[in-house]
């Protein structure tokens, strides 16, 4: 079958399986974001969440799903393999199998599960969950020649034929950036804790501010829980009569937030002068009630799809998706759609890297040959201890690395 020109049709061709596009919760971040994911308590009576290896499907088309079904994150895989079957479902029972693989939270037990699914003629492994295990899930499949698709949310586990579907800060950063320079906002300054997270964003930051051609004032890193010496070598660039920036840059999450925040008030910070900017692990209800914080900016996945799905997911399973659940759910989706349009080609470097990407739950995407992905994300403002749009998220992406 001859291929169509490339175009973001691979699953919008097929929208009415992936349900409409509603509503969102709060994201996550950060390297191996499933750390910080939380889903809704059980309700009183209810039996806890149990999944187990096993298959969903009956199809030809073999495809594998490698999560924690035991051990660390186990709750988590036990939502992804529910989700999972929940697109198998509403996409109508493609031609499709999925084999679900438990890694038991670890790097051995990812190994195994890959290489155990690829043995069983899987052309495809979905996941694993965290970087660790996907690093591990990843030799056997390189060595057999099958792509993986992980959820993840470290970017250095990203490879050629290894394709991070999860919400990278990196993108949130060049998202909030853009549309703060097209906001006016020519000199930025950072605040950056010194962790895993803290490092992988900060050559981000650089990079976009530089790339828009805006100034960068200044950048500080402090220790997690101490910001306030960081805070005091920043004071004559974001406070004070003759401020130097008129942006800052605060990656921290809702913990770290909630220490920097009234130091940063403290010490004079006003948030009217300069512009707080975040990325998606700001989007919770606590951090929204910071004084230092309103009127910040920050980027995340429109409210136009997780919320739908999570609706769904109720309803079917009786509980609360977690926020990663919606990966899995689009990754079986994409498999799919993927599987229908491209026959043979399926799941070719060059079909899944396809330049206009895919849409899903939270939006369109794409894979870059890499492995790390691109999204369309909104930009919100917090506001009276709340966030509202105003910047939507583009329906297309443009160039990559613009």
């Amino acid at each position: 079958m001859a291929r169509s020109r490339p175009q973001r049709t691979p699953i919008a061709r097929i929208a009415a399986a992936l349900l409409p596009l509603v509503a969102l919760s709060a994201c996550i971040g950060g390297p191996d974001g499933p750390r910080t994911a939380r889903t809704a308590p059980p309700e009183p009576g209810a039996a806890p969440a149990v999944a187990t290896p096993g298959r969903i499907g009956s199809g030809t088309v073999k495809v594998a799903l490698v999560v924690p079904l035991t051990g660390q994150g186990a709750a988590l895989g036990a939502a992804m393999r529910n989700a999972a079957e929940l697109a198998m479902e509403e996409f109508q029972q493609p031609d499709l199998q999925i084999l679900v693989r438990d890694d038991r939270g670890t790097p051995d037990g990812a190994r195994e599960a890959a290489q155990g699914a690829i043995d069983e003629g899987a052309e495809l492994v979905l996941g694993p969950l965290f970087a660790a295990n996907v690093q591990a899930a990843a030799g056997p499949a390189r060595a057999a020649g099958k792509p993986v698709i992980a959820f993840s949310t470290d970017a250095t586990v990203a490879a050629k034929g290894v394709y991070l579907l999860s919400f990278l800060p990196q993108s949130e950063v060049d998202r909030v950036v853009e549309e703060a320079v097209a906001g006016g906002k020519r000199s930025f300054a950072a605040l950056i804790p010194e962790n895993s997270y803290g490092n992988a964003v900060e050559a981000q930051f650089r990079e976009a501010v530089a790339r828009k051609g805006a100034r960068l004032a200044a950048i500080e890193r402090y220790a997690p829980g101490a910001p306030e010496p960081a805070i005091q070598r920043l004071a004559g660039v974001i406070t004070g009569p003759a401020v130097q920036a008129d942006a800052l840059f605060l990656p921290e999450t809702p913990d770290g937030l909630a220490a920097v925040a009234p130091a940063l008030t403290k010490a004079g910070f006003s948030p009217g002068r300069v512009r707080p900017l975040g990325t998606a692990v700001w989007n919770e209800p606590r951090v929204f009630a910071l004084p230092a914080l309103q009127g910040a900016w920050f980027a995340s996945a429109d409210r136009a799809g997780f919320g739908g799905f999570a609706g769904r997911y109720q309803a079917r399973y009786g509980s609360s998706p977690p926020r990663v659940a919606s990966l899995a759910y689009d990754s079986v989706s994409l498999t799919a759609a993927l599987s229908r349009q491209y026959g043979s080609q399926r799941f070719a470097e060059s079909t899944l890297t396809n330049g206009a990407g895919f849409s899903g739950v939270d939006g369109t995407f794409r894979f870059r040959p890499e492995g790390t992905s691109d999204r369309a994300l909104a930009v919100y403002e917090i506001r009276n201890n709340a966030a509202t749009v105003v910047s939507p998220a583009p329906r297309t992406l443009g160039k990559s690395g613009t």
